[in-house]
């Protein structure tokens, strides 16, 4: 239990500046700014304020090499309030992330692979037999509520010679648990046009916005069978990690106008010390300098992936909601933007975190 305090001149971006009541770990009143209290007030003129942000795809089981990180390392540090594991572990470890959880002031929930051996190996689809449709069953209910979906990975170096079938398998673990896929897309095989043509309303492509050969927009152009795949409810996730964001395939997104889509990370530490990753925030950066509007990118880390793992509350900046919070502003300056085929690009503003509210908390950075 946190002293009730307000947050004084923040602005929602596009909107007008406001006054945030924190009481009782929840936000208890939203005011045009200049409110009258009793409580602490503590003025942040200057800075925006959205609902806290939200990560849907990181890697967050410490123990994991190379995909791992910290829990708060990759969420309240950077100003992301829940982080959403796309993966790191199957049946067999599932256990472990959700221990560390309890550790964290992050929050976290977890997509589950669908391979009982997560990430202990990165070639968790090569034998069918760790797809093991008990121990995952197990899982799910053992774990509602903080398993969101399942993840399958696939790309060659994933599934080796078992072509399309994890993904086949995966759609029948997606119907017996009522959960949706989020799918890696990566190299051939399976062909990519293979992969769309098995998701379903609520599944969700992560890397959608990736280089590579098989990728979703061929000589600049989105496939028609992704247009299908949008058009039917396939949700589609950016997930930069260290090989699957570029550049001209972004630009040829916005071009097209492919939206909406969440804005995610891939992060682990790895891609969080070194780049081209960072942060969240780097990410979403990356999307201002590509035309988006600030509001845009805010919906995409915010209300989006809400929507996404089925808990919108979490997206929404609204009295008698939980109070987490991101605050964060603009700066001016020259960067420099890498993607991550080392293609550059050059902008003159950045988002830049500068503290959250936590489950009540207040932490500034």
């Amino acid at each position: 239990m946190h002293s009730p305090y307000v947050l004084q001149n923040l602005q929602i971006p596009g909107e007008s500046l406001i006054d945030i009541t924190i009481s009782d770990n929840q936000i208890q009143k939203i005011s045009q700014a200049g409110s009258r209290s009793s409580y602490q007030h503590l003025n942040m003129k200057g800075l925006y304020v959205s609902s806290g942000w939200i990560d849907l795809h990181v890697h967050a089981l410490s123990s994991l090499q190379p995909y791992g990180d910290d829990i708060d390392e990759i969420g309240i540090k950077q100003g992301v309030t829940t982080i959403v594991d796309a993966g790191s572990c199957g049946a067999d470890n599932i256990h472990e992330l959700y221990t560390q959880s309890f550790k964290s002031k992050t929050n976290v929930l977890a997509y589950l692979n669908i391979s009982r051996l997560g990430l202990t190996r990165i070639d968790e689809l090569s034998e069918l037999h760790w797809l093991d449709r008990e121990k995952l069953l197990e899982a799910v209910s053992f774990y509602e509520g903080f398993i969101v979906g399942l993840k399958a990975r696939m790309s060659n170096s994933v599934v080796k010679n078992n072509a399309i079938e994890p993904l086949n398998i995966a759609r029948n673990f997606s119907r017996l648990t009522n959960m949706p896929l989020m799918v890696h897309i990566g190299s051939a095989p399976p062909k990519i046009t293979d992969i769309l043509d098995l998701l379903e309303k609520n599944d969700i492509i992560t890397h959608f916005l990736n280089g590579k050969d098989n990728n979703l927009f061929p000589n600049g152009a989105p496939l028609q069978e992704l247009l299908s795949a949008i058009s039917r409810g396939v949700h589609l996730d950016v997930g930069h990690g260290s090989a699957s964001f570029s550049f001209p395939v972004a630009e040829a997104a916005k071009k097209h106008n492919i939206q909406p889509f969440t804005i995610s990370s891939d992060i682990y530490k790895e891609n969080r010390e070194n780049g081209p990753v960072y942060s969240l925030a780097s990410v979403a950066s990356k999307f201002l300098h590509l035309g988006y509007s600030l509001k845009e990118i805010i919906h995409a880390i915010t209300t989006l992936p809400a929507n996404r793992i089925n808990k919108p509350e979490l997206g929404e900046l609204k009295e008698h909601g939980a109070a987490n919070l991101t605050l964060f502003n603009i700066e001016n300056a020259d960067i420099e933007l890498v993607d991550s085929a080392g293609e550059r690009r050059y902008a003159s503003q950045q988002i830049i975190p500068k503290g959250v509210v936590i489950n009540g908390e207040l932490i500034i950075f």
